[in-house]
């Protein structure tokens, strides 16, 4: 009878298949490696993209931040300059006021009411005046009340009766009266003006 020992024959199998194992992790490991070093640099490769898309964007948000800044100026400067303006247009306004003021109440005073003092303070305007009745002094208050686009709200104070030496013979009966009336600014006059103006203007077709 022949023998054969075959254990050097197994062994060798089993150190070929170990070989072969330890190369195919080896590959398995090195082409691994590979594939996360291409994923580590792409996503390197995004994130400096994104890196810098962010500075441009926050550059530009730099730049608009002053833009908007300017504006912010601008503006400011604009209703500074709006305000000074008004105060030149209502000062001048306000010069000429006392003209308007004296010949409104020649226009409103009926006659027989006479005015002898005349205080403003403000918007309030304080008279004094004599009048040839108390009926007389009524129709004064219903024309600034209701006739006059410069007074409004006129407020009676005081109605005297008194007496006024014409000759040493003649004596008339008067009243001493006192009237307290609010002062319209001329913004306030001119703007219903306009309006009025606007309305009755044709309107095209």
């Amino acid at each position: 009878m022949i023998l054969i020992n075959l254990l050097p024959h197994r062994e060798a199998a089993r150190k070929r298949r170990k070989e072969a194992f330890f190369t195919s992790l080896g590959l398995a490991a090195l082409l691994g490696g590979v594939i996360c070093g291409f994923i580590y640099v792409a996503y390197q490769t995004q994130i400096s993209a994104q890196n810098e898309k962010n500075k441009f964007l926050q550059a530009e948000i730099k730049k608009l931040e002053n833009e908007i800044k300017e504006v912010s100026t601008l503006q400011s400067e604009i209703a500074s300059l709006r305000a000074r303006q008004e105060a030149v247009e209502s000062l001048q306004a306000d010069r000429n006021m006392p003209v308007y003021l004296l010949t409104e109440l020649v226009k409103q005073m009926p006659d027989g009411v006479y005015v002898t003092s005349m205080k403003q303070d403000n918007v309030t305007l304080s008279l004094l005046g004599t009048a040839q009745s108390q009926e007389r002094v009524s129709e004064f208050l219903r024309n600034l009340a209701n006739n006059s686009q410069w007074f409004t709200k006129p407020e009676l104070i005081e109605i005297v009766a008194a007496s006024v030496a014409l000759s040493p013979r003649d004596q008339r009966r008067v009243s001493n009266f006192s009237i307290r009336v609010q002062v319209r600014k001329p913004a306030e006059v001119q703007k219903p003006a306009a309006g009025a103006s606007a309305a009755s203007a044709p309107k095209k077709a």
